[in-house]
C-alpha cells in the first residue's frame, strides 16, 4: 500500500470509530509517542504493536467517548497528518472534556511505523 492508501484507510476506519481495526495498518514494531506520559504509569512512548494496543485499551478504559471527529488525511511524502476532535468524559474524575489533537504518521513498506500525537498540554 502507498502512503496515500494507508492514510485514507486509516482515516476511514477512525471515522467509523474502528480504532482497533486501524491497528491492522501498523507494523509489528511500530512506535507510538504521546505529547506527555499518560496517567496510570504508561510511558510517553510505546514500542511494538502489543504496547500500542495496551496504551489504547488503558485510554479507552479511562474514558467514555461521546463523539469523535476525524479530519484528513494530509499526506507529505511517506508521512501524513490527521486531526482528531474528541468529546470524552474521564471516568476517574468524571470530568467531561473536549480536546483536539493532531497525529503525525510515518509509513514504511506499506505499514505505519511511527505515530506522534500533538495536543494542548504536550
Amino acid at each position: 500500500m502507498s502512503t496515500n492508501d494507508v492514510a485514507k484507510r486509516y482515516v476511514e476506519l477512525c471515522k467509523k470509530g474502528q480504532f482497533d481495526a486501524a491497528l491492522e495498518l501498523f507494523s509489528q514494531d511500530a512506535v507510538s509517542v504521546e505529547a506527555v506520559a499518560m496517567p496510570g504509569g504508561l510511558p510517553q512512548e510505546a514500542r511494538g504493536l502489543p504496547a500500542i494496543r495496551e496504551k489504547g485499551k488503558a485510554w479507552g478504559d479511562a474514558h467514555e467517548v461521546h463523539a469523535v471527529d476525524v479530519d484528513g488525511p494530509w499526506p507529505n511524502g511517506n508521512r501524513f497528518i490527521v486531526r482528531f476532535g474528541l468529546d470524552v468524559t474521564n471516568k476517574p474524575s468524571k470530568q467531561r472534556i473536549q480536546m483536539e489533537e493532531a497525529g503525525l504518521f510515518t509509513v514504511e513498506n506499506g505499514k505505519i511505523v511511527r505515530e506522534e500525537f500533538f495536543y494542548e498540554g504536550g
